[in-house]
């Protein structure tokens, strides 16, 4: 138990339930990829409508997770916590009891909210509850939570969809919510300090435009082309009110969120390498599936079954590297992550239609043993070396762009795909569907490949500092 000059409380036991909050609400991004075959014949839909169960679950996030860092300096940690698992829990229920596409729709941004209200909450009350020598540890498991729950989703929900039906993955979420919300009531307790500054209308509003608007833009972008107008409106939108947002908060006394923390270069640049990160998840989470389903014909419960690996592996391996990284630093991690990544997903860009399974699980597992290797060093090491007072404002920056990310990821995915495939089509005309998916993918992974390089060169410039 630790006291501070508020309370009492057991930080793991705070930490436990928050963390959960967010596994469900993470693992809600990914978990219904599984699933929009079976929701395409039941509602009657088509795949780029289908496609809004993710798309609205993401501006969702993109939109509120900014205006939480306002909500945190409002409410007090307790409160803010029975808010958030009141909309996941709400639309959880609602989804699972969806009788129409629409029905499904609503639960799924009621869903949003709640994961949008707790992420920054979770990132924020670490800080608070853990001194910095602790921090590499207790993040390595927040690293495994934000990681692994849209990574193992496909796993499970295909598990689910094949057996049960695609409404038990709601069920399932539902009955963990209730759990963890009696359990929250109990060991949530009030630590963050509570300032109430003057809301600026203006900013919000511009901050919901702009989030809202690239991650919209990104998200429509792989139903059509990065040319079609609505995209290109909605991100020149977008950005424009980031400009004007950016603009507006460095001249309030008291702002929405304080652009000072890209004063410090190596917080930016670990924020950099959180966006690959973030982009190589979302992408592979759409790809493998599409391939695997598409090219080798296996059922969503083998698809999901192939991917498990690579999840596990993530999640073993998570708190072993954060306890490292207390005593070793960033240095070592971040480089060798980037660089198995880019080498499992080099491998990714050499798949055909006839690739060996056991190839397609070793190679994903390279990934994210890579992924496990850059995410919580980066998240960690770039919280580090912002003041007390820009924790709220720095996590709420990472836990937005996180977002971006995973939208221009699934996006960059399929445009990069569908580009490939269009380009094999024109070269080998009457080519068998499955071959044309591979080849697809072939060319995504290899530019999959190309950022994670970039990123691995990015990582030889981390400074750190001396004791």
């Amino acid at each position: 138990m630790y006291t501070n000059e508020k309370t009492t409380f057991n930080p793991n036991l705070m930490a436990f339930a928050l963390m959960l909050a967010a596994f469900v609400g993470l693992f809600g991004e990914t978990a219904l990829n599984m699933a929009f075959s079976n929701l395409m014949i039941e509602f009657s839909i088509s795949a780029a409508t289908v496609q809004w169960l993710t798309t609205a679950y993401l501006l969702v996030l993109g939109i509120l997770v900014p205006v939480s860092a306002l909500l945190i300096k409002w409410f007090a940690t307790r409160k803010l916590f029975i808010i958030s698992m009141f909309f996941s829990i709400t639309g959880t229920v609602v989804a699972a009891f969806a009788t129409n596409f629409e029905m499904l729709l609503i639960g799924r941004i009621i869903q949003a909210i709640g994961t949008g209200l707790v992420l920054p909450l979770l990132i924020n009350v670490l800080l608070v509850i853990y001194p910095v020598h602790k921090r590499g540890a207790v993040m390595g498991v927040m690293g495994l939570v934000i990681v692994s729950a849209p990574a193992i989703a496909p796993t499970i929900s295909g598990l689910i969809v094949d057996s049960l039906g695609w409404n038990y993955i709601f069920y399932v979420s539902a009955l963990l919510l209730v759990i963890n919300f009696i359990l929250g009531i109990k060991v949530i307790k009030d630590v963050s300090t509570i300032t109430k500054p003057k809301i600026d209308i203006l900013s919000v509003l511009l901050s919901t435009i702009g989030f809202g608007g690239i991650v919209y833009g990104f998200s429509t972008a792989g139903d059509a082309s990065m040319t079609d107008n609505t995209v290109l409106i909605s991100l020149a939108v977008g950005l424009l009110a980031l400009i004007l947002f950016v603009w507006r908060q460095t001249r309030l006394e008291q702002p929405m969120l304080r652009m000072g923390v890209f004063k410090y270069p190596m917080f930016t640049l670990s924020l950099l390498f959180m966006i690959i990160a973030m982009m190589i998840i979302l992408a592979a989470a759409i790809l493998l599936p599409l391939y695997l389903k598409g090219s080798l014909l296996v059922s969503s419960a083998i698809a999901g079954l192939i991917l498990l690996p690579g999840g596990f592996l993530n999640a073993a391996l998570s708190p072993v590297i954060g306890q490292l990284f207390d005593r070793v630093g960033p240095r070592p991690f971040i480089p060798i992550g980037f660089l198995l990544a880019a080498i499992g997903l080099f491998s990714l860009s050499h798949i055909t239609e006839n690739t060996a399974i056991a190839l397609i699980i070793l190679c994903h597992s390279i990934v994210f043993i890579g992924i496990t290797f850059m995410f919580m060093p980066s998240q960690t090491y770039g919280l580090n070396q912002l003041p007390p007072k820009l924790y709220p404002d720095g996590s709420a920056v990472m836990s937005t762009l996180q977002q971006i990310a995973g939208a221009v990821g699934t996006t960059l995915a399929i445009l990069l795909m569908s580009s490939g495939q269009n380009t094999f089509a024109a070269k080998n005309p009457g080519a068998d569907s499955s071959v044309l998916l591979a080849m697809g993918v072939q060319h995504a992974f290899t530019w999959l490949a190309v950022i994670a390089a970039a990123g691995f060169i990015g990582s030889l410039f981390i400074k750190v500092p001396k004791k």
